[in-house]
């Protein structure tokens, strides 16, 4: 039995003439480390910490689930490919045969908070294509749903629907998912960890072998008690030991006093004292060896995984787009957001076209040259024109248009009256929707302010953190955006949280706090676009030079709020609904932008309001989050 007897270790011997227990050692750790999947070398994003962020406390660990995508069955032959999104992490298959009937057998282990993603979304692509890979079908399954389970072999079929057409069937796909408790994940682990130094597969390890490996885990104590651990589990006194029996062993143990203080894939130091964390770390890193493939990570989202030049690309350079994917998505030819409701990363394309003029126009000194010299004039010449196009009984046609292209991004079964009620295009754009389509939360308690638009939201404790993070305008300050007429001493320094609304959105915003409205105060401008590659602008000041209309209202939970509606290309009109000395509720109707995309803009008081940690933390990566009308904001802090 294997005393390093294998053909590796003969060569490693070889290499060494001086056969040291140092060397030995090192040459272990070495394997360990070359163990690892492929793609784990990947920079940062790629591996345990992309999905292990934050230490978990012990109620917010629901498990591990692992989740296997078997195959499929299409209408059509092609070659396919897989994905896999949860949270902000997407990985993917190997693509499979020219066939209808693609298997993958692909899996990958997920890690599943109490508070955290639940939902993951299984996303099909057609790869025979040079331009890029299509989408052609999807299922969303929740992962909770197998925590209940009795049984954890059993292979579901899903529908997956087509992203085209509502309702539509495109086929189906074959999934098995399993949740792990801990001290099966850890048996798991120590089973696959031991199997390395099994050399000659036979199931058994010698003391020799267990020895060295626990000395590659570099923990001097654990060194002291690997001979009384061996015999504890070699009952019968002949040497060797089964891995299953050691693997059970080294997981009671490592529970009581952890054996591993070092990640020997990765080579993170583990905090000893926090033994889930230190679990969940170790099965992440290290795969289970099921025969299975394993499914490559590093990806935002399934768009972005499903390119598969970029995808070799990456390989190649070692690279993940992780965090260059967040920083640049603002002045890339996409926008990621975060969707708060469903946990995941989204991707918002734009005509490769547009992206081009606008940064053009925004993201140099000559563009905004001829902004100077009378393109202001004609933005706003041609964001007129096509508000009045809109309005006539002609527009209405474009609504079918309009439909198909945001199909996947409008529920057209919250629209408060059917759409051949609609007879202008403006009509449909500032649709009304149900009763009830927006619920507002803490709807009787004043002192949690609201969402006030479905929107891309981005929210800073003051506007300093805007400039640092978000807002690139020279020129942007609180008094510059509200004017002389509303800013207060009480509004420097205080909170700012921006809606930006894009043309597929509710474009209905609502009153975040509940008050009276003191005032309303116009302030003229020009019609730059609202999209974050103006906003991003050093060049630019979008927010103080747009035409905008400020309101205040006076609250006894919050002091006074103020509330910008924002103009801006294409936006022909900003509405309000409610008038001053009004009494609002949060929730309410404020008013409404006809066509075009745009932004509101809520200015809080010093030290009135906590806004939501989660909207902080993506605000400061560049991250905006896709947000509803009632989604709480924050909580009033203020003193009374």
């Amino acid at each position: 039995m294997g005393h390093g007897s294998s053909k590796d270790e003969t060569q490693d011997d070889s290499a060494d003439a001086s056969g040291s227990t140092t060397s030995r050692i090192q040459r272990l750790r070495q394997r360990l480390h070359r163990h690892r999947p492929h793609f784990r070398r990947l920079h940062r994003g790629s591996g345990p910490g992309s999905q292990l962020k934050k230490l978990l406390k012990e109620e917010d660990f629901a498990g591990i689930a692992l989740l296997c995508i078997i195959g499929a069955e299409m209408r059509i032959k092609d070659k396919w490919l897989a994905c896999v999104s949860l949270g902000e992490q997407t990985f993917r298959t190997a693509i499979s045969d020219q066939t209808d009937q693609p298997v993958w057998n692909s899996e990958k282990k997920l890690l599943l908070e109490r508070n955290g993603a639940r939902v993951a979304r299984i996303s099909v692509f057609e790869t025979n294509r040079l331009s890029k890979n299509n989408l052609i079908g999807y299922c969303e399954i929740d992962l909770y749903d197998f925590l209940t389970r009795d049984s954890d072999s059993d292979i579901d079929v899903y529908d997956l629907l087509d992203p085209t057409s509502a309702g539509g069937i495109v086929g189906k796909i074959r999934l098995s998912c399993s949740i792990e408790d801990p001290m099966e994940t850890e048996k798991s682990f120590v089973r696959r960890i031991l199997s390395v130094v099994d050399y000659d597969e036979s199931g058994n390890l010698s003391y020799d072998e267990f020895s060295n490996l626990i000395d590659a885990f570099g923990n001097q104590l654990a060194a002291t008690k690997k001979e009384e651990l061996f015999k504890a589990a070699d009952e019968n006194g002949d040497g060797v030991v089964s891995i299953d029996e050691l693997a059970m062993l080294l997981a009671v143990q490592q529970e009581k006093d952890p054996l591993i203080n070092c990640c020997p894939v990765c080579g993170e130091t583990l905090h000893i004292s926090d033994k889930l964390n230190a679990m969940i770390h170790l099965t992440l890193c290290f795969d289970e060896g099921t025969g299975n493939q394993i499914m490559s990570g590093g990806f935002l989202t399934d768009k972005q995984a499903s390119n598969g030049w970029m995808f070799k690309v990456s390989e190649w350079a070692h690279y993940s787009s992780y965090e260059v994917g967040l920083r640049s998505g603002s002045s890339a030819s996409h926008i990621l957001v975060f969707d708060r409701r469903t946990k995941r990363l989204v991707e918002e394309t734009i005509d490769a076209k547009i992206v081009l003029s606008m940064r053009a126009i925004y993201q140099s000194k000559v563009g905004l040259g001829l902004m100077d010299k009378g393109a202001k004039e004609l933005l706003q010449s041609i964001s007129e024109k096509q508000g009045r196009k809109m309005d006539s009984p002609e527009s209405a046609k474009d609504i079918e248009k309009f439909i198909s292209l945001f199909e996947d991004q409008l529920n057209l079964s919250e629209i408060k009256y059917p759409l051949e009620q609609f007879k202008t295009f403006n009509e449909f754009f500032i649709r009304e929707l149900k009763p009830g389509a927006r619920p507002i939360t803490n709807a009787g308690r004043d002192d949690v302010a609201v969402c006030a638009a479905d929107c891309r939201l981005m929210a800073f404790e003051t506007a300093e953190d805007s400039t640092r993070f978000w807002i690139k305008g020279r020129k942007f300050s609180v008094q510059g955006l509200l004017g002389t007429e509303v800013c207060s001493d009480a509004f420097s320094g205080g909170s700012l949280v921006i809606f930006r609304l894009a043309p597929q959105d509710y474009h209905r915003f609502h009153v975040p706090v509940s008050g009276t409205i003191e005032k309303f105060v116009e302030i003229p401008g020009c019609l730059y676009t609202v999209n974050p590659i103006a906003v991003n602008s050093k060049y630019c000041n979008v927010f103080t030079e747009n035409k905008r209309v400020v309101s205040t209202i006076s609250t006894k939970e919050f002091g006074k709020v103020a509330f910008v509606a924002i103009g801006a290309t294409m936006v022909g009109s900003i509405n309000f609904t409610k008038k001053e000395g009004d009494y609002v509720n949060k929730g309410d109707e404020f008013g409404y932008f006809s066509f075009g995309g745009s932004t509101v803009i809520c200015v809080f008081e010093k030290d009135t309001i906590k806004i939501d940690d989660d909207l902080l933390e993506n605000s400061s990566r560049h991250l905006e989050t896709l947000v509803s009308v009632g989604m709480q904001l924050g909580v009033s802090v203020k003193k009374r």
